[in-house]
Parts: C-alpha cells; structure tokens; sequence
C-alpha cells in the first residue's frame, strides 16, 4: 500500500520530467517561429513600400480581392534583375556614369551615396569573399584571447606607415552577440593564429557567446590546441 511519502517522488520525477519537455520545445520552436515571424514581418514591410508604387492594373489584389503576402517581394526581385541586365549594357553603363556625376557634384549626397555603395560593393560582391579566414588573436591586451576574421593583407598608406618586417593583416573582431558590429584592427601576421573551423562555425561561437561549440567538441579542441601551441 502507497503512502503520500512514496507518492512525492514520482510527482517531481513527473514534474522534471515535463519541465524537460517544455524547455525541449522551446528550443525546438523558438528558432522556428521567430524565423517565420521575421520572414513574415520583412516581407510586409516590403510590401508596404513596393505595392503602392505598382500600377493597380499590375497588383493581383484588384483581381483576386485578396491580400497576398510577398507579392511586393516578387516584384521588388523582378525590378533589381532588370536594373542589373540594363546596367550592364552600354546604355545603363552611360545612365549610371552621368547619374553618379551628378551626384558626385553635390556635397551631402555624396558622401552618403559613396559610403552606401562601397558597403553594398563589399557585402554583395560575388568574386570575393567578404574573410578568409576565422583566426586567434591577443585582444584587448596580451593573455586574453578573442576569435577574430582575417579580412586580408593590410595594404596602401597603413602598411607602409606601420613598417613592419612580416607585414600586416588586417582583422575584423566582432562583437557579441551582433557579429555585425566589431572593430578592425591590424596585426603582425605572426600574432594571428590561423583556426581549422570554418568562418560560419566561428560566427555561431561569437554569437552564442561562447555556449555553442559548432560539430561538438572538433571547434573547442581545436581552439584549445592553438592556445597551447601559441602558449
């Protein structure tokens, strides 16, 4: 015969047990619904900013009657591949070249319109990569370490001021837990430790703050093998 004694630990195995559970799920969907709703969000917003621009004769909503979400998308898609196919040509080459001079020649815009296309240059250029390289270095100061991405050699007026006897590189070191934002520094290429895990492994490192070690314990032992070496 059970006594309320034997009873309290099957109520918190029971209890435990659905605690797992619960936080199991939220693991599970989290990641699931915050992509969703972000997708879901981004596409209204362009939506929001495209659709009224399209003549109503071209909206499927004056025919269907309904609202379809990401109609504004496709349409956003559909104008950028002709603008890139007309910029391509003598044409657009000759649009683009007089548009730019006209802007060029006005003080503010300028310099909004350079800093804008020198990051969309970067971000979305398709023969380069944006790093090479996830690395280690000393950072803030010598005995700490920091994961940083090694963006190339440091050329130009920074490398021949520095005059270092083996060169510069020049390394972006991202913050937690926005990898966006960070700081570029340059380094002797004999304080940069190169790192077997790739720069997506080294991202999902910095963005978990140091929680999420990617393929298991590979990136952690290989991280810790270079401190030793380097030590």
């Amino acid at each position: 015969m059970s006594t309320p004694f034997d009873q309290e630990p099957k109520r918190r195995r029971l209890f435990s047990s659905l605690r797992s559970s619960f936080l199991t799920g939220l693991v599970v969907i989290l990641p699931v619904g915050l992509t969703i709703w972000l997708v879901w969000k981004v596409f209204g917003w362009i939506d929001g900013f495209v659709l009224p621009l399209v003549p109503d004769r071209f909206n499927p909503e004056q025919y269907i009657g309904i609202n379809l979400r990401g109609v504004g998308v496709i349409f956003l898609l559909m104008f950028t591949i002709v603008v890139g196919w007309i910029a391509k040509g003598l044409i657009g080459r000759s649009m683009i070249r007089f548009g730019e001079g006209v802007v060029n020649r006005t003080p503010v815009v300028r310099s909004i319109y350079s800093g804008i296309k020198q990051i969309a240059e970067t971000v979305f250029a398709q023969s380069e990569r944006s790093f090479e390289k996830a690395c280690l270095i000393e950072y803030p100061r010598k005995g700490i370490w920091a994961v940083a991405f090694i963006s190339t050699d440091t050329r130009g007026e920074v490398a021949e001021k520095a005059q270092t006897m083996g060169g510069l590189v020049s390394v972006f070191v991202p913050t937690t837990p926005n990898p966006t934002s960070g700081f570029l520094l340059f380094f002797p290429k004999e304080d940069v430790i190169e790192l077997d895990m790739t720069i997506e492994d080294a991202a999902k490192l910095v963005i978990s703050a140091g929680l999420v070690y990617p393929n298991g314990e590979k990136a952690k032992v290989a991280v810790e093998a270079q401190l030793k070496k380097a030590s």
